[in-house]
């Protein structure tokens, strides 16, 4: 089935591969493992740039490298939401007594992509772009896109979860099917430690 993937990035990094030794995933190699029968024409990897922090000034460089490694792919396109930070008061969860109950905190949050994933997912449907979607995400904020997809465009519409241990029920409720994205799956969906590119030689990240 001509199949067009669509890939939550946060929520598959911190899912999946956050604090694991699989950072550096090829999609394209996870999708072929978990959808043997389906002809993938097009992957969209949805995300947004991220900002040094004091404790991790290196973050950006890697995730330029890594989406450097997600262009080397034959027909992935990346679509980029934004970030907004802000300033809030937060209550804590067990204040010692005579101490502020609440404390100011910098509230940084993901935009766009969840609304990214629903446009395009509906607009690829109504174009007839596909015969099958597949979501990779864990967000049940995508239940109701996959409803319309599934009801009324009349696709199925596959689910792989990034995070098994704790899978959407109204994902699962509403999608095709369900499978797990497993640590032996990643683990064999791994981008060779050197890749090269139109501009030159680049390297997975030390880090990593």
């Amino acid at each position: 089935m001509k199949t067009i993937v669509y890939i939550d990035g946060f929520n598959l990094y911190y899912g999946a591969v956050k604090g694991t030794p699989y950072k550096w995933l090829d999609v394209l190699a996870l999708c072929k493992f978990l959808l043997p029968k389906n002809d993938i024409v097009r992957i969209k990897y949805f995300t947004a740039l991220v900002t040094a922090r004091p404790t991790d000034p290196d973050q950006p460089n890697r995730q330029q490298v890594y989406l450097r490694a997600l262009r080397t792919l034959p027909n992935l396109e990346i679509i980029y939401g934004h970030f907004l930070e802000h300033v809030i008061m937060m209550p804590l969860a067990n204040p010692a007594p005579g101490a502020p109950k609440h404390v100011r905190v910098i509230k940084t949050e993901e935009k766009g992509s969840d609304v990214n994933i629903a446009a395009h997912l509906i607009n690829d449907g109504h174009k007839q772009r596909y015969a099958a979607a597949i979501l990779i995400s864990n967000d049940s904020d995508l239940v109701e896109p996959v409803k319309i997809v599934r009801y009324e465009l009349k696709f199925p519409v596959g689910v792989l979860n990034p995070i098994p241990a704790k899978p959407s029920h109204e994902l699962r409720k509403y999608a095709t099917f369900v499978k797990p994205i497993r640590q032996g799956v990643l683990a064999a969906s791994q981008f060779p430690p050197t890749l090269t590119d139109a501009v030159g030689t680049f390297h997975k990240p030390p880090a990593w």
